[in-house]
């Protein structure tokens, strides 16, 4: 593991609640001292978005962010939402009610819209059960243009089905939500989410010409080769581990159960 100190970015302001961090030119962090995940506004040149948006009890923290950073909410004309997990999205309501775009995969748009509390895990977080709404679904090699900036949407899936990471080329930006966060730590594997889809995905994030991480929680990281190299040892690790819980299982006793429902399912037919 590489012994540099991470880098200090600078911090333009906190209140109680959260802290508004320089990233890049026109690229800030908004980082939240609960459990919310982290937010990123993006100001280009044609049009400026935030990148997921925490919980609905930040909002207020968050609109003093961005107003000190020159876009109150009303000059935000998307909301990117990485994938369906209630400390990501929570706030995205409030820009429904401004008819703000908000956009997100369409499987996580998908769970999102039904309120699928346990794809959304709102029973985690005391935030309140009111529909968001998402008016664009995104896909795997959309291009999100904001003039000066120019953002490829990846799907990598794995800590849920639904995840997305945007890619900057140019600038070397990756905002990688919960697939990636410094130090390799990763985001879990949570309901629809797969290790070996999570792999993938992080073999794909080691093909790029990185230069910062944006991750959905902690620090920002000028690390992200090495972040990537310790994330992929770890999860091929997790799925080793995993491996050997089930050989350590009496394979046949356990799941006969699940065997002989099947069985009957099949004897509706007869």
């Amino acid at each position: 593991m590489s012994e540099r100190k991470p880098t200090a970015f600078p911090i333009l302001m906190k209140n109680d609640v959260c802290s508004l961090i320089q990233a890049a030119d026109d690229v800030y962090q908004i980082r939240f001292s609960n459990r919310a995940a982290n937010a990123y506004l993006v100001r280009g040149s044609a049009r400026t978005i935030l990148i997921d948006v925490g919980l609905s009890s930040n909002y207020p923290a968050m609109v003093e962010c961005l107003t000190f950073a020159g876009c109150p909410p009303e000059k935000i004309d998307m909301v990117v939402l990485s994938h369906e997990h209630l400390d990501h999205i929570g706030a995205a309501w409030h820009f429904n009610e401004r008819r703000t775009y908000v956009a997100a995969h369409r499987l996580a748009a998908n769970k999102i819209m039904l309120r699928d509390d346990f794809s959304m895990l709102r029973k985690m977080f005391n935030e309140p059960n009111v529909p968001i709404n998402i008016d664009i679904w995104l896909e795997e090699g959309n291009l999100i243009d904001l003039g000066n900036f120019r953002l490829n949407v990846m799907y990598t899936p794995g800590h849920t089905s639904a995840c997305i990471t945007l890619f900057e080329q140019d600038k070397g930006l990756l905002f990688a939500a919960d697939t990636l966060m410094p130090g390799g730590v990763m985001g879990g594997v949570f309901g629809s989410g797969s290790i070996a889809d999570y792999i993938q995905s992080l073999e794909r994030i080691k093909g790029l010409n990185t230069k910062i991480l944006l991750s959905g929680h902690g620090r920002l990281s000028d690390t992200p080769q090495e972040d990537v190299r310790i994330a992929i040892a770890r999860s091929h690790g997790l799925l080793e581990d995993t491996a050997q819980l089930f050989d350590a299982l009496d394979a046949r006793s356990n799941f006969e159960p699940i065997m002989q429902s099947v069985r009957d399912l099949n004897k509706l037919d007869d």
